[in-house]
């Protein structure tokens, strides 16, 4: 009794583990693979790369972080993971959604006023110096 619990336990080779690590190693070369040995669209590079993300975060939840692994202790364990992923799944998002929205929105503010600058030097300097001469 004692070894199989030392097997499926703590001992032995961490198989799980290194399949998991590997896995990780393959989806990894394969989007550097997409993004920089095909000719597809940027678009479609973004989107394969993300495919790959969210299966290489849900292997390494899976492999790793012990995610399918339950207490003896009480009933509600499952429930309380499943909750706590829903919660870093929602924490995730909305990291990634705020860095996205706040680097293309201070890009296009950069942007607009960038090109105003050198619209008014151009439009405005001639006018700008007969007025200062005329007046004084």
């Amino acid at each position: 009794m004692a070894n199989k619990t030392e097997v499926n336990g703590h001992g032995g080779f961490p198989w799980k583990h290194l399949v998991g690590f590997v896995l990780s190693i393959v989806l990894t070369l394969f989007a550097l693979w997409v993004a920089l040995g095909t000719d597809l669209s940027l678009t479609w590079i973004l989107i394969i790369i993300f495919g790959f993300a969210f299966l290489q975060a849900a292997l390494q939840l899976l492999m790793f972080m012990h995610v399918t692994e339950n207490s003896t202790n009480t009933k509600l364990t499952g429930r309380v993971q499943v909750g706590n992923i829903l919660f870093a799944a929602f924490v995730a998002i909305v990291i990634v959604i705020g860095s996205v929205w706040v680097m293309t929105a201070g890009h296009a503010k950069h942007d607009k006023h960038d090109k105003p600058k050198t619209e008014n030097r151009e439009n405005h300097g001639g006018e700008h110096d007969s007025e200062e001469h005329g007046s004084h």
